[in-house]
């Protein structure tokens, strides 16, 4: 059986393939470090601007212990045909209230589960990134994805 063989990327067009695998696999996976530990979990981003990926939490959830020792994270999304971009980033509590107010309103499961946005409970990480990286199935090779 033959390779299979990668089609050719306009590195150009990078920034648009990579923002079209996030929008088409909405759930990404979410790595943290639990001392030497790697922990990875799915988890579903409240906003998306660019590539920066905002994450609602609960403050007794093991991940936010995890990132506040070390906010260093990763995101991997993989689309439905196995193309990857990865967003290797900062995590940092989002302080703006003005931006919770507005992803407060636009994710009504949120007001379901929490009630209020001033539950003590919720806690909403903006993951600010670094590095981002695409990958074409069978292409096995990342790309650098250029950063504003």
């Amino acid at each position: 059986m033959p390779k299979p063989q990668a089609a050719t990327v306009d590195p150009d067009q990078l920034p648009a393939l990579a923002a079209a695998v996030i929008k088409q696999a909405k759930f990404p996976m979410l790595a943290t470090m639990d001392g030497d530990q790697p922990r990875l979990r799915p988890v579903s981003p409240v906003r998306v601007d660019g590539f920066t990926i905002y994450i609602a939490n609960l403050r007794s959830y093991q991940k936010t212990a995890q990132i506040a020792a070390n906010p260093k994270v990763e995101l991997c999304y993989m689309d439905g045909e196995h193309n990857q971009v990865r967003i290797t980033g900062l995590a940092e509590v989002l302080e703006d209230r003005p931006l919770l107010e507005d992803i407060w309103q636009k994710n009504r499961l949120l007001e379901h589960y929490l009630g209020s946005i001033d539950n003590p409970q919720l806690i909403v990480y903006k993951v600010v990134p670094n590095r981002v990286t695409y990958m074409q199935e069978w292409a096995l090779d990342y790309w650098e994805v250029p950063l504003p």
